[in-house]
C-alpha cells in the first residue's frame, strides 16, 4: 500500500473559554490520506469537521489548544510548524483549500481571472488560468466575470480551479456543496474525485452523506467531535457498525427517511454527558431490547482496514 499524504495521529482541539468552560472540538482523530483516494469526513453540522480542517492550515483562533500530530509526507508536521512554513510551503502549495460559499471568499471587486493569475503567480502554479478554467469545467471567458456575475457552481469551479493553482498534493474540500442544489452538488463532488491522482488526493468535508456516497472510497464517520467509524466507502455504508453511522443511513431517502431523534450534544457539554452516559451517543440510540446507558471509554476495535468506537453494550 503507498505511503500516505497526511497521516493524523490523535489530533485534539479544545478552545478555551474562561471560568474553566471549554468546546472540546475535535477528539483524537486518526486517519490516514493516501493518493488516488477521496476520504470522504462526514457527520451532522456541528460536530468539529471544519475545525480539524482549519487545525490542519493553522488557521485556528488563538484560544485554541491543540496536540497529536498531522504528518505531510516529506516530514512537515503541521500542527507544530510555524507560520512561516504554512503560508511559505504548505498553504496553497502542498494543501489547496476548496472554502465553504465559495461566492463570498472572491473579492467582489475583481474578476475570477486576476484572482486566478495571482494565485498562480504567487503560488509558482505551472498552469495557466485558462488551462485551469477547462480542467474544471469552465470556458476560459467565464474567468473575465466578477463574482457577482457567477451562478454559485461556477463560483464553487472557480474556487476549485483556485485550490488546484499551486499543484498540491492534498485538496482540502470544506463543505464544498453547501448551498447548491443536487445536481451541482454531483457535478461538484465529480470535479474534486477526478483531481485525486495517482501523486494526488481529496479530503471531503462534508454533513451530505449522499454527496460522499458519490465520489468517496474511504469515509470516517464524526460525531460530536470524535470519529467513530471509518474504512472503506463501500463496506461501511454497507455494513455499518456503529449505531450512529447506521442511524445516518436510514435517515437517507433510500433508507426511509427515518430521521435520527433528538439533537446532537453542545460541545462544551461532552465530559458532563461521558460522566453521565458513558457515551455521547446513547441519548439517540434506538431504544432496543437489553439496551442500557454505555460504560466507560470507547473501545477502538480495528479489523484490518476498519475500525470503530465502540462501547458495550452497543
Amino acid at each position: 500500500m503507498s505511503e500516505p499524504l497526511l497521516e493524523l495521529d490523535r489530533l485534539s482541539v479544545r478552545f478555551l473559554l474562561g471560568r474553566g468552560a471549554e468546546v472540546r472540538a475535535v477528539t483524537d482523530a486518526t486517519l490516514q490520506l493516501r493518493p488516488g483516494r477521496v476520504l470522504a469526513l462526514v457527520g451532522e453540522s456541528g460536530c468539529g469537521k471544519s475545525v480539524l480542517a482549519s487545525a490542519l492550515l493553522g488557521l485556528l483562533p488563538g484560544n485554541a489548544q491543540v496536540r497529536g500530530e498531522a504528518v505531510l509526507r516529506g516530514g512537515i508536521e503541521l500542527l507544530s510548524a510555524p507560520e512561516p512554513v504554512l503560508s511559505g510551503q504548505v498553504r496553497g502549495r502542498l494543501v489547496g483549500l476548496v472554502p465553504q460559499s465559495a461566492s463570498t471568499h472572491l473579492t467582489p471587486v475583481r474578476t475570477a481571472r486576476s484572482q486566478l493569475v495571482e494565485a498562480i503567480r504567487a503560488l509558482g502554479g505551472a498552469a495557466g488560468p485558462d488551462e485551469l478554467a477547462e480542467r474544471v469545467g469552465l470556458a476560459p471567458a467565464d474567468l473575465d466575470r466578477y463574482p457577482h456575475e457567477l451562478s454559485g457552481g461556477m463560483a464553487q469551479r472557480v474556487a476549485v480551479a483556485l485550490a488546484l493553482a499551486g499543484n498540491p498534493r492534498i485538496i482540502l474540500a470544506d463543505e464544498p456543496t453547501t448551498g447548491l442544489d443536487r445536481p451541482l452538488v454531483h457535478r461538484t463532488v465529480d470535479l474534486l474525485a477526478e483531481a485525486a491522482t495517482d501523486d494526488r488526493a481529496v479530503l471531503l468535508i462534508t454533513h451530505d452523506l449522499a454527496a460522499a456516497r458519490r465520489v468517496a472510497t474511504d469515509i470516517a464517520v464524526m460525531y460530536a467531535s470524535r470519529i467513530v467509524e471509518a474504512g472503506p466507502a463501500e463496506q461501511v455504508l454497507a455494513d455499518p457498525w456503529h449505531p450512529y453511522t447506521a442511524r445516518l443511513l436510514a435517515a437517507l431517502p433510500d433508507g426511509g427517511f427515518r430521521p435520527i431523534p433528538g439533537h446532537p450534544p453542545a460541545l462544551t457539554e461532552l465530559a458532563r454527558i461521558e460522566q453521565e452516559w458513558g457515551c455521547v451517543f446513547c441519548q439517540r440510540c434506538p431504544d432496543v431490547p437489553g439496551f442500557g446507558p454505555c460504560t466507560g471509554d470507547p473501545e477502538l476495535l480495528d479489523l484490518g482496514d476498519r475500525w470503530v468506537a465502540a462501547h458495550p453494550p452497543c
